[in-house]
């Protein structure tokens, strides 16, 4: 005789089930189209160009913002805020996910790759701002690194809260976006004071938009910073011809 059938397992797999075939879905569909040789040069080892050091939100696609469709060109790190340290014993340390591509694949590129609205940064603002640190501890460990930056930001004559025309305090989000590049510029800073990453490896970076915050599109990576320089104007001349447009600075 046939053990009667779990009605609970079936009515948990049919609440699960969609998410999961969609992801299966999508790999055969990975799979069907890709050439043959597709890995070529890549099987036994990578040479990426950039490691990309990002915030997790989903809707910040690492490859999708650059348009690349190849495997190798990018290695991916990310957590909440893009933040480029970690922890050791109480001391901030490059983050080994970043450090690993620079030295042993070759990697010569860091890109600190932001973006508007951020809600790690929101986080951060609302605990330099009186509330208590976001839980579970997984969650609160990341934000309350990005405190002291949020401070240091809201302290600095960069980051404005009130509006200069009617002195009116600014929206949050108007604040937070603000504070978004600030964090990009800090960890920039952290990465070129930093022993671990070798002299010649260069560090840009990026807020990505897609609020329209920084011009009228969406999906722009605007440049704002330069192996350090963050004025657009010095970054604009730093750079060829035909990409006018693509740093701007809510700070500068």
């Amino acid at each position: 005789m046939c053990p009667p059938k779990d009605s609970t397992a079936d009515d948990s797999t049919d609440e699960v089930s969609s998410t999961l075939l969609e992801l299966l879905e999508g790999n055969d569909q990975h799979v069907a189209g890709l050439e043959d040789d597709y890995f070529d040069g890549l099987q036994s080892k990578q040479r990426p160009d950039v490691v990309s050091i990002c915030c997790s939100d989903s809707r910040v696609s690492q490859e999708g913002m650059w348009a690349l469709d190849r495997p190798g060109a990018v290695f991916t790190p990310s957590n909440i805020g893009n933040q480029a340290w970690d922890d050791h014993e109480g001391e901030r340390i490059v983050d080994g996910s970043l450090l690993y591509p620079v030295h042993y694949a070759g990697t010569e590129a860091i890109a600190v790759v932001g973006h508007t609205g951020c809600g790690a940064v929101t986080a951060a603002y609302q605990v330099a701002t009186g509330s208590d640190l976001p839980e579970p501890v997984g969650v609160g460990k990341w934000v309350d690194m990005l405190v002291p930056v949020i401070e240091e930001g809201l302290e600095s004559d960069l980051v404005d809260t009130e509006d200069e025309t009617t002195g009116d305090s600014l929206e949050e989000f108007e604040i937070v976006n603000q504070l978004v590049e600030y964090n990009v510029d800090y960890q920039v800073s952290f990465l070129a004071e930093s022993d671990d990453v070798p002299e010649g490896v260069d560090t840009f970076g990026f807020v990505y938009d897609f609020h329209g915050v920084y011009g009228d599109g969406q999906g722009r990576a605007y440049l704002v910073n330069y192996n350090g320089e963050t004025k657009p104007s010095a970054i604009e001349a730093m750079l060829p011809d035909g990409h006018a447009g693509v740093t701007r600075s809510l700070l500068y």
